[in-house]
């Protein structure tokens, strides 16, 4: 999408770029992205690139905004008009709001509004407060009250996927439902709690898959209501649960051919991934900062983009305290990633020419992705956080912990299954025990699993 410039601006020749030019602050909040975004001529300062808009002396460019200046103005309130122009939002009604258990609609609430609430209200929802997102939620050196939990994660992710599909027209209260749902399946321990337990499956056939355990939470465990088991979500939320973030081959699993696993999902299930990853990525880093496991320094050196909008905000707020030039780091980089992922589905709409929630279904791909350029430094901001926080000596300590702990309590309720609760050894005949003892365990927030495996070791 361009602007077309005014008939003074056309007459007006491109000024020649003065090597020695520096951005002013007030030039400062519209950057790097912003020169691809609508084709502006921009000059390269240092390591990352600013938008050009005057070779004027800083006086002239304070007293007077430069054409330059207006003309980026009008393409940004252009582009504040980010709704698609197609209908491929999920409606509020037919095939997609279908429940297990038919319901009556309710007076005043939409159907995925229902399913929002019936998620926020969940246990399992509550119990993510006590989940791990990168830090421990047990006491320790990385111990703290401002870290993410995932359940705090799954609230930033919420955030960003309303905005999203706010932006764009698509169905927000299915978006938010989403969001609110995708992280409900994570067992204890993070990423670390579940490698161990699906090691500890594949020992027995089996294996543990978050989105799939989420989809148990909703269709089965959670029990809330007298006519049925389970939260009674609508299909668009469960097959958004178990293909937001990735594809399942329909001929390894048969028991999903409900939720068309030979088709595409909605956008609105597809924002939840890049929601996700946004969130992560920015938060993350924040974290990271914020417990010493991760120096300013070495975020800069290792993360162009971070780079790029810190030596922003270091030459508009140079009084500012160094916590505080972070979270407005933090803020731009994370505003960019969400610009850009707006700017690039519309492109990818318009370029694949999807008029209808069927060619959504239909397309070779998934359509909601960042830019290319864009992708390369989401990318190597990731491969950062794993070299240097995730996969970090100090954090290992704290994997190998995680591991232990998940593996010696499957090991011992495997053992032993009168250590489960009743209700869990009731549902051995039918689930069999390893997929009942990892229901068990991957329903657990860190502080219970830990306190439940000390009193298992000492006795």
């Amino acid at each position: 999408m361009k602007c077309k410039r005014g008939r003074r601006d056309q007459a007006r020749p491109a000024p020649e770029i003065r090597q020695d030019y520096q951005p002013l602050p007030d030039e400062l909040s519209i950057l790097n992205h912003l020169a691809n975004l609508y084709g502006l001529r921009a000059l390269h300062t240092g390591d990352h690139r600013h938008v050009h808009f005057s070779m004027l002396p800083k006086h002239a460019l304070q007293e007077r905004p430069h054409p330059a200046l207006r003309y980026n103005q009008t393409c940004m309130a252009s582009y504040a008009n980010t709704t698609l122009k197609v209908p491929i939002a999920v409606p509020q009604a037919g095939e997609l709001t279908r429940r297990a258990y038919a319901e009556p609609p309710h007076a005043y609430r939409a159907p995925f509004a229902r399913d929002g609430a019936r998620v926020l209200h969940a246990k399992a929802f509550r119990r993510l407060a006590g989940k791990t997102q990168v830090f421990t939620q047990l006491p320790g050196e990385h111990s703290g009250d401002h870290f993410r939990s995932r359940l705090t994660h799954t609230l930033e992710v919420t955030q960003i996927a309303r905005t999203l599909a706010t932006a764009l027209g698509l169905n927000v209260e299915l978006a938010e439902a989403l969001a609110l749902v995708h992280d409900i399946g994570h067992p204890p321990f993070g990423h670390a709690g579940e490698k161990a337990l699906d090691h500890a499956l594949k020992a027995n056939g089996l294996g543990f898959d978050h989105n799939l355990h989420a989809l148990r939470i909703v269709t089965w465990f959670e029990e809330r209501y007298a006519a049925f088991r389970g939260l009674n979500l609508t299909l668009a939320v469960r097959e958004g649960i178990i293909k937001h973030s990735r594809d399942y081959a329909p001929a390894e699993h048969p028991e999903l051919a409900e939720y068309l696993l030979d088709q595409r999902p909605p956008i609105e299930a597809q924002l939840i991934d890049l929601a996700d990853e946004i969130a992560y990525l920015t938060a993350d880093l924040d974290d990271g900062l914020d417990s010493g496991v991760l120096t300013l320094e070495q975020v800069r050196a290792g993360v162009p983009l971070f780079r790029g909008f810190h030596d922003t905000v270091l030459l508009k707020y140079p009084n500012a305290g160094v916590r505080l030039t972070i979270s407005e780091t933090l803020r731009l980089v994370l505003n960019a990633l969400v610009t850009d992922l707006l700017r690039d589905v519309h492109a990818r709409v318009a370029g694949l020419g999807i008029a209808t929630l069927d060619d959504v279904r239909r397309t070779p791909g998934r359509i909601v992705a960042l830019s290319e350029s864009m992708e390369a430094q989401r990318a190597i901001a990731k491969n950062f956080l794993y070299l240097n926080l995730y996969n970090s000596a100090g954090m290992e300590e704290v994997h190998r912990h995680a591991e232990t702990v998940v593996e010696s309590l499957f090991a011992l309720l495997m053992a032993d299954p009168t250590l489960l609760p009743e209700d869990h050894r009731a549902l051995i005949p039918s689930e069999g025990l390893a997929r009942t003892v990892t229901d068990y365990i991957a329903g657990m927030t860190d502080s219970f699993i830990e306190q439940m495996w000390v009193r298992l070791q000492r006795a």
